[in-house]
């Protein structure tokens, strides 16, 4: 099974709760994906060990998820819309001044 896990006000709402899933899934051989609608240059930071990070630059998750070849069967989002549907274009600095989150080294 492929799980994709949204980063923004999902993993980092309980980033401890998260690790140990991640864990658990992929002690079960489900692999396990962050996929977040961050630019590649916002990037992540997780405790756990997952099979990759994808950066849809702001483009609908399942789509781009599919481009590469992942068929994910489990969508974890708290905004589930942007699963299907891709959201208005941001700088970096506009995401971060907004509290959507913050650029490198600057917090989450």
């Amino acid at each position: 099974m492929i799980i994709a896990i949204d980063y923004d006000g999902t993993y980092t709402a309980d980033p401890a709760l998260w690790d140990a899933f991640i864990a658990a899934a992929r002690a079960r051989h489900h692999q396990v994906h962050i996929c977040t609608m961050r630019a590649p240059e916002e990037r992540v930071h997780i405790g756990a060990q997952v099979d990759r990070i994808h950066y849809t630059d702001r483009k609908a998750k399942r789509p781009f998820m599919q481009a590469l070849g992942l068929s994910v069967q489990i969508w974890i989002d708290d905004m589930p819309d942007f699963i299907l549907g891709s959201a208005a274009p941001r700088s970096l600095e506009a995401n971060a001044s907004s509290g959507l989150w913050a650029p490198e080294g600057g917090g989450q």
